[in-house]
């Protein structure tokens, strides 16, 4: 099986000004693309040829897993994306009250632990199996379905996701992705309990 970049559903220019072309032209298409392109390299003629993403990440590890976890973790926060700002849909509203108390305070701890997540990372919201919601930060290309947790919304922390746009200042970023998130994605994926 041959992985894929994802198509966008939105074009390049749709986040702007929040994330510009030139970053998601850098980001998605040399960044990303690199990732689905070494993955491929790398499982040729293995074991993993034949499997979904998913499989590969749970069942490999150094060089295909970091690739194989990086095209995942990168197709979850470009989809989990909108130019068009939503509406947290009442579903998802009542799991974070009942979870953080409040949008406004689960916003406060998400990009408070976002902002707090040394070096290279990303930062979740997963759904666990007693439906109960948590943030939780990996490393590098760490992801939480090795650990049997479902995320519903991921940010990425990487320097490259925001450089172009904001340099060192992470916390504007995460503001200002806040504002691109599509709540019916994650709302969605809650439903289903997977990407």
């Amino acid at each position: 099986m041959k992985h894929e970049l994802i198509n966008l559903p939105y074009d390049y220019d749709a986040l702007a000004p929040l994330m510009s072309k030139e970053t998601l032209e850098y980001h998605h298409g040399k960044h990303h693309q690199t990732y689905v392109n070494k993955l491929n390299e790398l499982i040729a003629g293995t074991k993993f040829e034949s499997m979904s993403l998913e499989e590969i990440i749970k069942n490999s590890e150094g060089g295909i897993f970091n690739n194989a976890a990086q095209v995942y973790n990168h197709d979850l926060f470009f989809l989990g994306l909108n130019g068009t700002q939503t509406e947290i849909t009442s579903d998802v509203d009542k799991l974070i009250v009942d979870t953080f108390g409040s949008v406004e305070q689960f916003k406060t701890d998400l990009i408070a632990k976002a902002t707090g997540n040394f070096g290279s990372g990303w930062v979740w919201l997963v759904l666990n199996d007693d439906d109960s919601l948590e943030i939780i930060a990996t490393s590098n290309a760490a992801t939480p379905i090795t650990d049997g947790k479902y995320p519903l919304l991921v940010v990425d922390v990487w320097e490259h996701a925001y450089y172009i746009d904001y340099r060192n200042q992470r916390p504007v970023y995460l503001e200002n992705w806040w504002n691109l998130i599509n709540w019916n994605v994650v709302d969605q994926r809650c439903k289903a309990k997977s990407i």
